[in-house]
């Protein structure tokens, strides 16, 4: 497979005509410098913010003009982050992000403080679109006398991070994992290597062009390994992973290909057979990166007279090997939350067991986890005939050898001993082997808990949940809803934080604020609220974690709370916000859903809801539309009791219209500002 070529889309190696790439605001502090060297010896520029007109904490962002990626791209930068000594607790930060043209926040595809004395380069793929964007580069100075943050290339280019011709300075981000006595070096172009006996490169045919070679002249001990090591990918990708290589093996020498992920495992996925003749060799491999992973190519000498190999033009087809026609796995099968049937998911056998369910919720039972109004699954023990009956509720087949990360939630009420009455196992179907990964220990009772667990098997196996009666004096509920599957760890240390337009309040009160902090104003709480018989048993998000309430006792009657969002980016087009929220208590007043525009001091109401709604966490869908720069704020209204605690949680922001509109009475328009109108 012939190298592509590659289209050039945004090149920017800085020069005096940098005004061109940066936006104007008044924290864009940036400065340009000339420079000595960059991987390769050569003259240039490049931009930098530091501490000799910056603050600690100051901002610095360059804004890149329209970009369009109709084809699969890739975006590399080169940079350097320079730490005072003593301050690595708190270096600068250096993050890359998209802004979509119909979006109102900007995403984040990769951050760092890592701080290095040298230039380092990180190489990120962007999936087709036909969306125009802008890049946005933010550098965010540390502490110290001497922190700065530097640029020298930002560069987009038609094709994958994975590929790599080895022509250019930074050598596509491939580095070495390196060994003090045997390495992969550049080949070719001016170098002449006298233990190399390669005259001509690939991608040329010619003795200018460059390739990497690693040479066993310097092996000293027995399974000497060298590694070259390409960047990490950023988006999922499979198909056929392609490159030219020639080796002598005198002394039988091993090469091989291999991925890690970023906990370190590896997996052989190619491995020469014969050593080939002494032209260059087409390698075709069946590649798959459902989630970030490494590409090692590795070679294993046994003495210093292995000989050589020669690797050039990396490339990468979506197509499968060979004609081969396997679709890439998807996660989103295996994934459920029942509004509509048991997806993919089935039972054992008939009867008793698993049902799927639609409550109205009350002082016993909720409503389900996903709209608060909607489906999930009950395995009813209580009603059995014998103590000791399982139901098993058996999910689709998951291929072997990949990393799962398995989210669900959970209510369980009824038992004495809560201990196992749920539990997860993985069925390898090869080998008809259950084993148990989780299981239920301690938890609120009739609250939904989210449990996540990590997983990986060599063999496909599927996932099995199982409710237990232990005794016929002991049994009761349990419920099971949004059940979900993704590729990766769900611990992974590379995963990227929510974006900006998502928070659950876990962390912090995210980019939300309120003018004043009083007993009257909106509070971040977990778990109970102090009142009885009103306010949420626990957040929605994991049940255990935190939401945004408002303490009524704390209120008098008619008295208001606002939260506010930052100041978000006026598009066209239309506006999901989604959001969940709580209003359970004889006393419940009002929320409203607010959009105030920016130089404009009223506001327009959105969405409201008067009244006690559930027991039960409800979801909301509020559509609507702005172009100009505004503010969503959340306002609630103490109501005649303090039974009247109202709270929310999981707010998010996406670009076009809801998919689906509430199926609840009292839509969101029309109502008065008159509190007096409120029904109790």
């Amino acid at each position: 497979m012939a190298p592509k070529p590659t289209t050039s889309m945004l090149t920017y190696s800085f020069s005096p005509y940098l005004q061109r790439y940066i936006s104007g605001a008044q924290d864009y502090k940036v400065s340009l410098k000339t420079k000595g060297q960059v991987l390769r010896p050569r003259p240039g520029h490049y931009v930098y913010v530091d501490t000799s007109f910056a603050k600690p904490g100051e901002k610095a962002v360059l804004l890149s003009s329209d970009l369009q990626a109709e084809e699969w791209s890739c975006l590399r930068l080169v940079y350097q982050i320079a730490a005072s000594s003593g301050a690595l607790s708190d270096s600068s930060q250096l993050s890359l992000h998209v802004r979509f043209e119909d979006e109102t926040f900007d995403r984040l595809l990769w951050s760092t403080k890592e701080p290095s004395d040298s230039w380092l380069i990180v190489s990120l793929d962007l999936q087709d679109s036909p969306k125009k964007f802008k890049i946005l580069v933010e550098g965010v100075l540390g502490r110290g006398n001497s922190a700065s943050i530097a640029l020298f290339e930002i560069k987009m280019t038609t094709g994958y991070c994975i590929e790599c011709d080895f022509e250019e300075n930074h050598l596509c981000g491939f580095v070495n994992r390196w060994n003090p006595n045997v390495n992969w070096f550049v080949g070719g172009g001016t170098t002449r290597n006298t233990h190399s006996n390669l005259p001509k490169d690939h991608t040329f045919k010619s003795e200018l062009g460059h390739y990497m070679y690693v040479d066993s002249v310097y092996v000293k001990h027995f399974q000497e390994v060298a590694q070259l090591v390409s960047p990490v990918t950023t988006a999922p990708m499979s198909g056929c992973l392609s490159f030219y290589y020639q080796l002598e093996q005198r002394n039988d020498n091993v090469f091989s290909l291999y991925t890690r992920d970023v906990a370190g495992l590896y997996e052989e996925i190619w491995k020469v057979n014969n050593p080939g003749n002494a032209a260059w060799n087409l390698a075709e491999v069946e590649f798959s990166a459902p989630y970030p992973i490494e590409v090692i190519f590795e070679v294993a000498f046994n003495g210093p007279k292995g000989g050589y190999v020669a690797l050039d033009d990396i490339s990468f087809s979506p197509v499968h090997c060979q004609n081969q026609t396997g679709l890439p796995f998807s996660a989103v099968e295996a994934s459920c939350n029942f509004e509509e049937d048991f997806c993919k998911f089935y039972q054992d056998k008939e009867g008793l067991g698993w049902t799927r369910v639609k409550v109205k919720p009350n002082m016993y039972r909720a409503g389900d986890h996903t709209t608060g109004f909607g489906y999930y699954l009950l395995a009813n023990t209580k009603f059995t005939s014998q103590p000791g009956y399982i139901g098993r509720l058996y999910g689709p087949s998951l291929p072997g050898n990949l990393q799962y990360c398995l989210r669900f939630h959970y209510a369980i009420s009824g038992f004495l001993k809560m201990s196992d009455t749920l539990a997860v196992y993985i069925f390898e179907e090869n080998h008809m082997v259950q084993e148990k990964i989780w299981s239920v220990l301690e938890s609120p009772r009739g609250v939904w808990i989210q449990a996540e667990i990590s997983f990986k098997k060599p063999m496909p196996t599927k996932v099995v949940f199982m409710s237990l009666c232990k005794s016929f004096w002991d049994c009761g509920l349990v419920a099971l809803d949004d059940i979900m599957i993704q590729l990766g760890s769900c611990r992974s240390p590379e995963r990227l934080p929510p974006p900006p337009g998502e928070c659950t309040f876990d962390q912090d009160e995210c980019a939300f604020t309120q003018e004043k902090r009083n007993p009257s104003s909106w509070h971040r709480r977990r778990g109970e609220t102090p009142t009885s018989y009103t306010g949420p048993k626990g957040d929605h998000t994991t049940g255990v974690g935190y939401y945004m309430y408002i303490e009524a006792s704390h209120m008098v009657y008619g008295q208001k709370a606002q939260l506010s969002s930052r100041p978000l980016r006026g598009v066209p087009g239309k506006h999901c916000l989604i959001f969940f929220y709580h209003m359970y208590g004889a006393g419940t007043g009002l929320l409203s859903v607010y959009l105030k525009k920016e130089k404009e001091s009223d506001t327009s109401l959105l969405w409201r809801r008067r009244g006690e709604q559930s027991i039960s966490w409800l979801r909301a869908l509020v559509e609507y539309s702005c172009t100009r720069q505004y503010q969503i704020i959340f306002e609630a209204i103490r109501g005649v009791s303090i039974r009247s605690d109202i709270a929310i949680d999981d707010i998010k922001f996406q670009p076009g219209p809801c998919a689906e509109m509430e199926d609840t009475p009292q839509q969101s328009s029309g109502y008065s500002e008159d509190l007096n109108e409120i029904e109790y």
